[in-house]
């Protein structure tokens, strides 16, 4: 099995393109949406909500069947559409013009790969088993969410402000990098955790 090349990706402003418009490629949309992606959408039906955001201009929407010219200025491909020989057309196609493509539930057509992702805030904490088993890449993703409660984006913002200072300062490199090492620590989690409790008890 080829080896996957882990990273995230910035997709503010890119363009990509959803093949379907049934309520799996909704997910996909809002997905994309919400990190700032540039949405196409080519299907003949869609659902509410994506009508909805094409009504209100967050999206394009192409009332129509996939096309080759559909991929032009494109950055990714999904498609969506819960038709087999839909889904390898948009794949064969993409491949072709070198762009990436996921086709949803068919790992052999596919460039990339929906991690099970665990939010913090900035933090982020990706889960892949390479298509093999979503269900264990769930189950992590489970138990992840456990370990890193919610109390951590507060603490991992609160980091990036410690960093920025530090970086203001001008201080000596080793002596800062020993110091965010050190905030970012277990200890450092601890201290910050009992920093918010105090805080908790004086506002209550």
């Amino acid at each position: 099995m080829t080896s996957l090349f882990p990273m995230f990706v910035k997709l503010a402003g890119r363009k990509c393109l959803v093949v379907g418009g049934g309520p799996i490629a909704e997910r996909k949309v809002e997905g994309l949406l919400a990190y700032g992606a540039t949405v196409v959408v080519v299907a003949p039906e869609a659902t509410e909500e994506v009508a909805r955001w094409s009504r209100e201009g967050r999206l394009a929407w192409h009332a129509r069947r996939f096309q080759s010219s559909d991929l032009e200025g494109v950055f990714l491909v999904i498609a969506a559409t819960g038709d087999n020989l839909a889904n390898e057309q948009a794949f064969r196609e993409a491949e072709a013009a070198g762009i990436l493509c996921n086709a949803v539930d068919e790992p052999e057509r596919c460039h990339f790969y929906y991690p099970a992702v665990v939010r913090r805030g900035p933090l982020q904490i990706a889960i892949s088993t390479g298509g093999l088993s979503p269900a264990l890449a769930s189950r992590l993703r489970q138990e992840l969410e456990e370990q890193f409660r919610s109390e951590y984006e507060r603490w991992i913002e609160e980091l990036g402000r410690m960093r920025q200072e530090a970086f203001a300062r001008r201080a000596n490199p080793q002596r800062r990098t020993r110091l965010l090492h050190r905030l970012a620590s277990r200890r450092g989690y601890e201290r910050f955790l009992r920093r918010e409790r105090r805080r908790a008890g004086g506002s209550a």
